[in-house]
């Protein structure tokens, strides 16, 4: 799931979108960001929609095996069990499920390929026979195999990696969330009711991670100029045109947080927005950012304008 650190990018995007554009409508910007948001959440049925198809798929091998003059042994032993797994039955009467496969408009009929070749190369593995001779159809026994198909053939295959990257534009920032969400899909469909099963969250708490983002997003522009001002006058031995632009808005986006989200511990700022800036700036930004924040966090401090709630939050 999109923890905090992965929200922070969101907005860092759509900051780094809003500085290059003409339009200067915060409105705008805010809803591309819940799209950017969104667009993990509609991969994530993407891959689940996947790993449907092609346990779907079998229906089709086994229909041609059977029409064969004289089936192999090979051709009986392939049968179309996995159309019938438990965990994928218990995705298929999953209503959220579903009602997003319905919303996202999911469906890999565009390019038939992709499920004819993991079925391909799930075939002839190990796993799979294995996973056919088993008689144990408990779900925790079953999705032991749609776990090989995810792991070891969807992740790995490179036209499923492309057909990714061309459909949604942050596919290799978002790819690690991808994962944890369809590992926690697997660890939350457990039971053998699929009533309980339930899928993973997009955020832990999304009605409070749909106001952060928001407001870090709208006080950040809000408050640019001011936060520029606080900016430059710790830069001012530095050529404005040398500080990279993502530098500049990581710093603002951590002074916002630092005056205007008391429940958030100074500390965690500071660290969230150093670690930031090692994945998406340049090499020595981790280090300018820090002294930069530090000596601006002195000074709000004096001025009492950092207000945080609770024990602990302003160390």
């Amino acid at each position: 799931m999109l923890n905090r650190r992965h929200l922070r990018v969101k907005v860092l995007q759509t900051l780094y979108a809003y500085s290059l554009s003409e339009d200067k409508q915060v409105k705008d910007f805010e809803k591309a960001l819940f799209k950017n948001v969104e667009e993990v959440n509609e991969m994530y049925i993407w891959t689940l929609n996947l790993l449907d198809e092609v346990a779907e798929y079998v229906v089709l091998d086994q229909e041609s095996r059977a029409a064969k003059f004289l089936p192999t042994a090979k051709d009986k032993m392939l049968t179309a069990k996995l159309n019938s797994n438990t965990f994928i039955e218990s995705l298929r009467q999953n209503r959220t499920y579903l009602e997003l496969v319905k919303r996202y408009k999911v469906s890999w009929g565009f390019d038939p390929e992709i499920v004819r070749s993991i079925f391909a190369q799930l075939k002839d593995s190990e796993a799979y026979l294995e996973y056919l001779a088993s008689e144990d159809r408990s779900i925790n026994a079953e999705k032991d195999i749609i776990k090989y198909i995810f792991k070891k053939i969807i992740l790995k295959s490179v036209d499923i990696e492309q057909v990714f990257e061309e459909k949604f534009i942050n596919w290799s920032v978002d790819k690690e969330v991808l994962q944890a969400m369809v590992a926690k899909t697997f660890k939350n469909f457990s039971s053998e009711n699929p009533a309980q099963n339930k899928l993973a969250d997009l955020t832990p708490s999304w009605d409070e991670d749909e106001e952060f983002i928001s407001e870090l997003l709208k006080t950040s522009i809000r408050y640019s100029e001011e936060y520029q001002e606080l900016i430059a006058a710790k830069t001012k031995n530095w050529e404005a045109d040398r500080i990279a632009l993502m530098d500049v808005l990581l710093m603002r986006m951590a002074i916002s947080e630092l005056i205007n989200f008391p429940s958030i511990p100074v500390k965690v700022t500071i660290n969230e927005y150093i670690e930031l800036s090692k994945a998406f700036s340049t090499a020595k930004s981790n280090t300018f950012i820090n002294g930069i924040l530090d000596k601006i966090l002195a000074d709000l401090t004096k001025q009492g304008r950092i207000r945080k709630a609770g024990r602990g939050l302003k160390d």
